[in-house]
Protein backbone atom coordinates (compact mmCIF):
# COMPACT_ATOMS: atom_id res chain seq x y z
CA UNK A 1 0.00 0.00 0.00
CA UNK A 2 1.12 3.37 -1.39
CA UNK A 3 0.47 6.64 0.76
CA UNK A 4 1.00 10.18 -0.25
CA UNK A 5 1.88 13.10 1.69
CA UNK A 6 1.26 15.75 -0.99
CA UNK A 7 2.44 18.95 1.19
CA UNK A 8 4.90 18.90 3.75
CA UNK A 9 7.80 21.39 5.01
CA UNK A 10 9.64 17.98 6.32
CA UNK A 11 12.80 20.90 5.87
CA UNK A 12 10.93 22.88 8.79
CA UNK A 13 13.52 23.82 12.01
CA UNK A 14 11.34 21.77 13.81
CA UNK A 15 12.22 18.64 12.58
CA UNK A 16 15.80 19.48 13.26
CA UNK A 17 16.32 17.57 16.20
CA UNK A 18 14.69 13.97 14.69
CA UNK A 19 14.04 14.45 10.86
CA UNK A 20 15.31 11.08 10.01
CA UNK A 21 13.35 9.05 12.67
CA UNK A 22 10.23 11.54 11.62
CA UNK A 23 10.47 10.52 8.06
CA UNK A 24 11.45 6.63 8.75
CA UNK A 25 8.45 6.33 10.95
CA UNK A 26 6.48 7.71 7.78
CA UNK A 27 7.75 5.48 5.75
CA UNK A 28 6.84 2.35 8.49
CA UNK A 29 3.22 3.54 7.92
CA UNK A 30 3.57 3.34 4.24
CA UNK A 31 3.86 6.68 3.30
CA UNK A 32 6.48 6.77 0.75
CA UNK A 33 5.66 9.99 -1.33
CA UNK A 34 6.26 13.12 0.04
CA UNK A 35 5.69 16.53 -2.12
CA UNK A 36 7.72 19.27 -0.46
CA UNK A 37 6.34 23.15 -0.83
CA UNK A 38 8.84 25.77 -1.06
CA UNK A 39 8.42 28.94 1.16
CA UNK A 40 10.89 31.55 -0.05
CA UNK A 41 14.62 31.63 -1.01
CA UNK A 42 15.73 31.33 2.72
CA UNK A 43 14.63 27.34 2.69
CA UNK A 44 15.74 26.58 -0.96
CA UNK A 45 19.06 25.24 0.31
CA UNK A 46 17.32 22.87 3.01
CA UNK A 47 14.98 21.57 0.56
CA UNK A 48 17.75 20.66 -2.20
CA UNK A 49 19.46 18.83 1.11
CA UNK A 50 16.20 16.76 2.06
CA UNK A 51 15.77 15.70 -1.23
CA UNK A 52 19.71 14.76 -1.88
CA UNK A 53 19.11 12.88 1.47
CA UNK A 54 16.11 10.94 0.04
CA UNK A 55 16.18 10.77 -3.60
CA UNK A 56 13.53 8.40 -3.75
CA UNK A 57 10.92 9.97 -1.47
CA UNK A 58 11.11 13.82 -1.89
CA UNK A 59 9.55 15.38 -4.52
CA UNK A 60 10.45 18.89 -4.55
CA UNK A 61 8.21 22.03 -5.99
CA UNK A 62 9.32 25.40 -6.04
CA UNK A 63 7.42 28.45 -5.44
CA UNK A 64 7.32 32.45 -3.67
CA UNK A 65 4.83 31.48 -0.28
CA UNK A 66 2.29 34.25 -0.53
CA UNK A 67 3.03 35.22 3.63
CA UNK A 68 7.12 36.20 2.20
CA UNK A 69 5.61 38.44 -0.69
CA UNK A 70 7.21 41.64 0.86
CA UNK A 71 9.15 44.89 -0.73
CA UNK A 72 11.47 42.25 -2.24
CA UNK A 73 9.04 40.36 -3.47
CA UNK A 74 10.07 40.41 -7.41
CA UNK A 75 13.68 39.23 -6.02
CA UNK A 76 12.29 36.38 -4.36
CA UNK A 77 10.12 35.86 -7.55
CA UNK A 78 13.39 35.91 -9.58
CA UNK A 79 14.47 33.36 -7.39
CA UNK A 80 11.88 31.39 -8.24
CA UNK A 81 12.04 31.62 -12.25
CA UNK A 82 16.10 30.78 -11.33
CA UNK A 83 15.07 27.51 -10.35
CA UNK A 84 12.62 26.60 -12.59
CA UNK A 85 14.50 27.04 -15.20
CA UNK A 86 17.30 25.30 -14.14
CA UNK A 87 15.88 22.08 -13.29
CA UNK A 88 12.86 20.18 -12.50
CA UNK A 89 10.28 20.66 -9.84
CA UNK A 90 7.07 18.90 -9.65
CA UNK A 91 4.78 21.90 -8.90
CA UNK A 92 4.90 25.67 -8.49
CA UNK A 93 4.05 25.83 -4.88
CA UNK A 94 2.71 26.98 -2.74
CA UNK A 95 1.63 30.26 -3.81
CA UNK A 96 -1.15 31.99 -3.24
CA UNK A 97 -2.87 34.67 -1.13
CA UNK A 98 -2.89 34.85 2.33
CA UNK A 99 -5.13 38.23 4.75
CA UNK A 100 -5.03 36.96 7.68
CA UNK A 101 -1.40 38.13 9.27
CA UNK A 102 -1.29 41.10 6.63
CA UNK A 103 -3.16 42.99 4.41
CA UNK A 104 -0.56 45.19 3.45
CA UNK A 105 0.80 43.76 0.31
CA UNK A 106 -2.12 42.55 -1.34
CA UNK A 107 -1.43 43.92 -5.04
CA UNK A 108 1.76 42.48 -4.44
CA UNK A 109 0.40 38.81 -3.50
CA UNK A 110 -2.23 39.21 -6.78
CA UNK A 111 0.50 39.60 -8.86
CA UNK A 112 2.91 37.38 -7.64
CA UNK A 113 0.47 34.66 -7.92
CA UNK A 114 -0.24 35.39 -11.42
CA UNK A 115 3.03 35.66 -12.19
CA UNK A 116 4.06 32.35 -10.75
CA UNK A 117 0.89 30.76 -12.20
CA UNK A 118 2.08 31.71 -15.82
CA UNK A 119 4.88 30.20 -15.21
CA UNK A 120 3.53 27.01 -14.28
CA UNK A 121 1.20 26.73 -17.43
CA UNK A 122 4.89 27.63 -19.73
CA UNK A 123 6.04 24.57 -18.06
CA UNK A 124 2.88 22.86 -17.85
CA UNK A 125 3.12 22.26 -14.05
CA UNK A 126 0.59 22.01 -12.14
CA UNK A 127 -0.19 25.00 -8.77
CA UNK A 128 -0.49 24.76 -5.02
CA UNK A 129 -2.69 27.00 -3.55
CA UNK A 130 -2.26 28.84 -0.63
CA UNK A 131 -5.18 30.36 0.35
CA UNK A 132 -6.44 32.03 4.35
CA UNK A 133 -9.44 34.00 4.36
CA UNK A 134 -8.42 34.99 0.99
CA UNK A 135 -10.91 33.04 -1.09
CA UNK A 136 -12.79 35.56 -3.17
CA UNK A 137 -9.30 36.88 -4.50
CA UNK A 138 -7.78 33.61 -5.43
CA UNK A 139 -10.97 33.14 -7.08
CA UNK A 140 -10.48 36.16 -8.70
CA UNK A 141 -7.07 35.08 -10.06
CA UNK A 142 -7.85 31.58 -10.75
CA UNK A 143 -11.09 33.24 -12.80
CA UNK A 144 -8.90 35.23 -15.53
CA UNK A 145 -6.02 32.76 -15.74
CA UNK A 146 -8.03 29.54 -16.40
CA UNK A 147 -7.76 27.11 -19.72
CA UNK A 148 -6.66 23.77 -20.17
CA UNK A 149 -3.55 23.95 -18.61
CA UNK A 150 -4.36 25.28 -14.97
CA UNK A 151 -4.39 22.64 -12.74
CA UNK A 152 -3.54 21.80 -9.08
CA UNK A 153 -4.07 21.40 -5.87
CA UNK A 154 -6.17 23.65 -3.23
CA UNK A 155 -3.59 22.94 -0.29
CA UNK A 156 -5.26 22.72 2.88
CA UNK A 157 -9.31 22.99 1.94
CA UNK A 158 -11.23 24.98 4.55
CA UNK A 159 -13.82 26.33 2.41
CA UNK A 160 -17.86 25.69 2.04
CA UNK A 161 -19.38 23.46 -0.12
CA UNK A 162 -20.21 25.67 -2.76
CA UNK A 163 -16.35 26.65 -2.37
CA UNK A 164 -15.28 23.33 -3.10
CA UNK A 165 -17.75 23.08 -6.04
CA UNK A 166 -15.81 26.30 -7.31
CA UNK A 167 -12.23 25.49 -6.86
CA UNK A 168 -13.14 21.83 -8.90
CA UNK A 169 -14.05 23.81 -11.52
CA UNK A 170 -10.80 25.53 -11.95
CA UNK A 171 -9.42 21.85 -12.33
CA UNK A 172 -8.19 21.58 -8.42
CA UNK A 173 -8.01 18.45 -6.26
CA UNK A 174 -8.77 19.27 -2.62
CA UNK A 175 -6.14 18.76 -0.42
CA UNK A 176 -7.12 17.86 3.16
CA UNK A 177 -5.32 17.25 6.02
CA UNK A 178 -5.62 18.11 9.93
CA UNK A 179 -8.53 20.29 9.85
CA UNK A 180 -11.22 17.42 8.69
CA UNK A 181 -10.84 15.50 11.96
CA UNK A 182 -11.14 19.23 13.89
CA UNK A 183 -14.57 19.31 15.49
CA UNK A 184 -15.28 22.98 14.38
CA UNK A 185 -13.11 22.17 11.14
CA UNK A 186 -16.71 22.02 9.37
CA UNK A 187 -15.23 20.27 6.18
CA UNK A 188 -16.55 16.58 7.66
CA UNK A 189 -19.83 18.05 7.30
CA UNK A 190 -19.93 17.80 3.55
CA UNK A 191 -16.54 16.27 2.54
CA UNK A 192 -18.35 12.71 1.44
CA UNK A 193 -20.87 14.79 -1.42
CA UNK A 194 -17.47 15.48 -3.17
CA UNK A 195 -16.36 12.98 -5.17
CA UNK A 196 -13.44 11.43 -3.47
CA UNK A 197 -11.98 11.39 -7.30
CA UNK A 198 -11.05 15.07 -6.28
CA UNK A 199 -9.58 14.84 -3.19
CA UNK A 200 -5.70 14.69 -1.98
CA UNK A 201 -4.04 13.82 1.20
CA UNK A 202 -1.85 15.87 3.14
CA UNK A 203 -0.61 17.62 7.02
CA UNK A 204 1.27 20.04 5.99
CA UNK A 205 3.67 19.01 8.45
CA UNK A 206 4.68 20.24 11.07
CA UNK A 207 1.61 22.26 11.24
CA UNK A 208 -2.25 21.72 11.67
CA UNK A 209 -1.77 18.08 13.02
CA UNK A 210 -4.38 16.21 13.38
CA UNK A 211 -6.65 15.21 16.39
CA UNK A 212 -5.17 13.64 19.22
CA UNK A 213 -2.03 15.24 18.60
CA UNK A 214 -3.64 18.95 17.63
CA UNK A 215 -1.56 22.09 18.79
CA UNK A 216 1.72 19.40 18.79
CA UNK A 217 4.01 19.43 16.19
CA UNK A 218 2.82 17.78 12.95
CA UNK A 219 4.51 15.26 11.19
CA UNK A 220 3.94 12.99 7.95
CA UNK A 221 2.92 9.58 9.75
CA UNK A 222 0.06 11.09 11.43
CA UNK A 223 -1.49 11.43 7.84
CA UNK A 224 -2.66 8.03 9.24
CA UNK A 225 -5.12 9.68 11.45
CA UNK A 226 -6.57 11.78 8.39
CA UNK A 227 -6.91 8.46 6.59
CA UNK A 228 -8.60 7.25 9.52
CA UNK A 229 -11.15 10.19 9.26
CA UNK A 230 -11.88 9.75 5.31
CA UNK A 231 -12.79 6.22 6.24
CA UNK A 232 -15.55 7.63 8.75
CA UNK A 233 -16.76 10.19 5.94
CA UNK A 234 -16.59 7.97 2.62
CA UNK A 235 -17.60 4.34 3.96
CA UNK A 236 -14.36 2.96 2.40
CA UNK A 237 -11.58 1.19 3.68
CA UNK A 238 -8.28 2.65 4.67
CA UNK A 239 -6.73 0.85 1.50
CA UNK A 240 -9.55 1.64 -0.70
CA UNK A 241 -8.95 5.54 0.44
CA UNK A 242 -5.06 5.15 0.77
CA UNK A 243 -5.07 3.81 -3.40
CA UNK A 244 -7.43 6.43 -4.84
CA UNK A 245 -5.75 9.43 -3.26
CA UNK A 246 -2.39 8.63 -4.17
CA UNK A 247 -3.92 8.33 -7.55
CA UNK A 248 -5.25 11.53 -7.77
CA UNK A 249 -1.69 12.88 -6.82
CA UNK A 250 0.09 11.18 -9.31
CA UNK A 251 -2.65 12.67 -11.93
CA UNK A 252 -1.35 15.98 -10.72
CA UNK A 253 2.13 15.52 -10.16
CA UNK A 254 2.65 13.61 -13.19
CA UNK A 255 4.73 10.79 -10.99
Amino acid sequence: MMITDTHTHLYSEQFDEDREDMIQRAIDAGISRFFIPAIDSSYTNRMLDLEKSHPENMFLMMGLHPTSVKEDFKEELAHVKELLDSRHFYAVGEIGIDLYWDKTFLSEQQEAFRTQIRWAKEKNLPIVIHCRESFDEIFEVLETEKDDKLRGIFHCFTGTLEQAHQAISYNMKLGIGGVVTFKNGKIDQFLNQIDLKHIVLETDSPYLAPKPFRGKRNESSYLEKVLDKLVDIYGLTYEEIAKITTENSKEVFGI
